[in-house]
Formats: C-alpha cells, structure tokens, sequence
C-alpha cells in the first residue's frame, strides 16, 4: 500500500460526529447520509461506517469501477456491511477490535452477579416496603460457558474467572493447550456443554454459521438453573424460542442487550417476558467511547498514509479479525 499524503475520507453517520481532528490538512473528510452514500462511493479513498447500525454499505456497495480502497467499521462486527461485492473485491475492512472488549466484559460481569444476587428481587421487595430474607447464588464454583472465543469473548471469559466462575471458551475450532481456558472448544462441542452450563454467554459473530445458534433446540439442553445473555448480535438468537423457554420456566432468566430488529419495538412481546433484562445494545458504550473509536480510526489512519500494514483487518470469507 503506497503512502498517501491527500485523500477523501467519506464518513457515514454523523450523530453526533466523530471527532477526526487529526486528519486536518492531510484529509478531505466529507460526510454523507444512506441516501447520498452511492453517489459519492466514487469519489472516496476511505470510508468510515462511523453509523454502524446502518445497511446502506452492504446494499449499495458497487460491483465495478472507483470505490473506497478501504473500510473501516466503528464497531466489532461487521454483518451490516459486508455483501458479496465487498467480500469478493480488493478493499480491506477494518473493525473496532479493542474498543469494547472490557466493557462488554464488565457489563456481561454485572448481568451475572445481578441474576445471582437478586438484585431485581431487592429492588421490587423495596419498592413494596417488604422486608424478605431471601437466599442467592454463589457465583464461585459455577460453570460459564462463552460462546465465541474472539477478544470479547476471551474478556468475558477472564472477567468470569477471576469472581471464580469456571469457563468453558467455546470457539470456531478447537484451540487444546490455550494459555489461560486451558482449552478452546471447537463449535461441535457446544451441544455436550450446554447441559452442565450455570451461564451461557453469545459473545459469538453473526455468520451464516452461527445464525439462529440459540434456538429451542438450545434452550432445551440448558438446565433449569441455566441463565443466557447475549451481547453478539440479535439473529444469533431465536427470540420467539427464548420467550417460550422463559415463560416456560425452561431456563432460570436471561439478559439481551441486541436484538434481531433495533430500536425494539414498543409492541414487541420481549419487553413484558419474565426474568428477561432488556437493554438497548449499550454494552460496549462506556463514558468516552466514541473519542476512543475516532482515535483508533486516526492511528489506523497515519498507518494507511504511512503505506504501513493495518491494525484489526477482517477476514472477510470468515466475517471477523482472526485471532492470531
């Protein structure tokens, strides 16, 4: 890759915008809506999904002539914008792979020692003005199973450990002598962990491998003590075999922070589900993290300039930034 030292960054989305202070004077950076993306496709050398919830990119991406050489996604997953012309042409797309890893984690921790500790049940009991002893869970000895062994995955999985969780890391394919799970689980082995798992966490990207992995079939070898949280991607999961499974009292409660459409509709069942926690894909937002994805895009930036490799480039067969 050539050094470049005057190109056109083309951002999608700016609400709010992202902060790319850094690109002055070695930059033109023009920002763009869905409805004027194919239009102005032509004219950019990089392109900034800075709007990650958009599909614009996947069904507008050209299949012939000028086109950005480059694509980077504010976000870890990149299933809003890969279609077949992207993934079969030259343009490199990076992800956000660094950014959320310990948030999610710490989120995915809170989850789970808020269902283990009832902290739900202590606060309708002291909405009510009821005093009611109650016994919890112990988190230390019980057995996590993560699905999806990239970093968030591996984050999770470390934060578990360390409040003395057991984790089984479940990934693409099996990894046997791992330097901190001992072992990485190839995806076949999922269905035989299932039934001895306490928690079960979908940290996993959405392929068309791992579509629709969660569900009845899924839920049905959890145990009843079982509680499932999801901070991959919303049709990894099967929402309507989920309610089945929670109003059934097949499994113990769960926690979705995505969904298969978003926003969630005010109509949608999910939100009146019993021991279900709803939150608003909001995992990996912590205080600051949108200045934490403009400066990753800008180092990533003085790289491309530099004619230097890229940081976090996605596989783009697989739909994810391999782990080496």
């Amino acid at each position: 890759m050539s050094a470049r030292t005057d190109c056109t960054v083309l951002v999608l989305g700016s609400d709010p915008p992202p902060k790319l202070d850094r690109l002055a004077g070695r930059a033109r950076v023009v920002f763009t809506d869905e409805t004027a993306l194919s239009d102005r496709l032509p004219t950019a050398d990089v392109l900034l999904a800075w709007d990650f919830t958009s599909d614009a990119i996947r069904e507008r991406w050209p299949e012939s002539g000028p086109r950005p050489r480059w694509v980077h996604t504010a976000s870890a997953g990149v299933d809003r914008l890969l279609s077949p012309a992207l993934i079969a042409d030259d343009t490199v797309v990076t992800n956000a792979r660094g950014v959320f890893e310990q948030p999610i984690a710490e989120y995915v921790a809170g989850l789970v020692i808020a269902m283990a500790k009832d902290f739900y049940g202590s606060w309708e009991l002291q909405r009510q003005r009821r005093w009611q002893h109650r016994e919890t869970l112990r988190l230390a000895g019980t057995r996590a199973v993560v699905v999806g062994s990239g970093p968030i995955g591996r984050a999770i999985g470390t934060t578990l450990l360390a409040l003395g969780v057991r984790v089984d890391l479940v990934g693409r394919r099996e990894r046997p002598e791992d330097p901190r799970f001992g072992r990485v689980h190839a995806a076949g082995a999922l269905n035989g962990l299932l039934p001895h798992a306490d928690w079960v966490i979908c940290a996993a990207p959405l392929t068309e491998e791992t579509r629709g992995l969660f569900g009845a079939a899924a839920f049905a070898r959890m145990p009843r003590r079982a509680r499932f949280v999801n901070v991959g991607r919303g049709p990894l999961v099967d929402e309507a075999a989920l309610e089945a499974a929670l109003r059934g009292w097949r499994i113990a409660a769960a926690a979705l922070d995505v969904f298969e459409r978003e926003p969630l509709g005010t109509d949608s069942p999910l939100w009146d589900v019993p021991h279900l926690v709803v939150s608003p894909h909001m995992s990996g937002d912590t205080l600051g993290w949108r200045d934490a994805l403009a400066d990753q895009f800008q180092d990533n930036f003085d790289r491309w300039a530099a004619g230097e490799p890229l940081l976090n480039v996605v596989d783009k067969q697989l739909g994810y930034v391999p782990v080496t």
